[in-house]
């Protein structure tokens, strides 16, 4: 059960020892009743990637606790308001995802901007900071690692990564990461693919991570390997099995 629950985030395992802090920015699809579904007029748009990161909801709630690591979850879909995305940014709630026409996000009233900043990514953010500060009480560093997935296929090309390593400025966590999951030859492994953490610049690492002088690193795990519990469970095993090497030598601190 969780530790913390609002309407905009809850939190697994708060008071951990571990320095990790597992970030979900895009756990949930949830979209409030008093937004007849952004306008969409299908809804099983969204079931779909635009409107969350499938599986990987799934993926760290199995990680936190083989881990004993802390992790806080965001409630609120992506299409709603994005948790990773820059407030100013047109990503932030977007009117167009992956060529769907979002059409409540059209538009959009400076007010209505501003509830739905205090009401979800306010919140889930101020939580993220109060969680960093908790740790870093404890820890000398506490340590980032933002879980995310992505869509197997994309503009029609066929991604063939399996999980993707992605980092900016901070190679601390991402360069021993990499190294570990190569071992595995069965991996296809991404190095800041599919896509790159400097463009665009995601705002939970970069806020919370880089201008806090913190290690972090981004995870994006394929959806079609983990979107049954078997899948998430698999994937669970094998991000555990590489933080606890990175633990073994040192790179998440004893």
């Amino acid at each position: 059960m969780p530790d913390t629950v609002s309407d905009a985030f809850y939190i697994l395992n708060a008071d951990s020892p571990s320095a990790l802090i597992l970030t979900v920015d895009h756990a949930s699809r949830h979209i409030p009743a008093e937004y007849d579904n952004l306008g969409l007029t299908d809804p099983t748009v969204l079931a779909r990637h635009i409107a969350w990161d499938i599986g990987i909801e799934d993926v760290s709630k199995r990680l936190s606790e083989k881990l004993e690591a802390s992790a806080i979850f965001a409630r609120f879909s992506r299409l709603l308001v994005d948790a990773n995305r820059y407030t100013d940014d047109p990503a932030s709630m977007p009117e167009v995802s992956d060529g769907i026409e979002i059409p409540a996000n059209r538009n959009v009233s400076t007010a209505e901007r501003q509830k739905r900043l205090d009401q979800w990514f306010w919140p889930y953010q101020t939580a993220l900071d109060r969680l960093i500060e908790k740790k870093a009480a404890a820890h000398d560093h506490p340590i980032l690692i933002s879980m995310h997935s992505f869509t197997p296929v994309m503009n029609e090309f066929e991604r063939p990564w399996h999980i993707g390593v992605l980092w900016d400025q901070d190679a601390r966590i991402a360069a021993p990461l990499l190294d570990i999951l190569r071992e595995n030859s069965s991996l296809v492994v991404g190095d800041n693919e599919p896509y790159s953490a400097r463009e665009p610049l995601g705002y939970t690492m970069n806020e919370h991570g880089t201008k806090r002088g913190l290690p972090h690193v981004a995870i994006e795990i394929r959806q079609d390997l983990i979107d049954t519990h078997q899948g998430a469970e698999k994937w669970a095993a094998i991000m555990a099995d590489a933080l606890h090497k990175l633990q073994a030598g040192g790179a998440l601190g004893r």
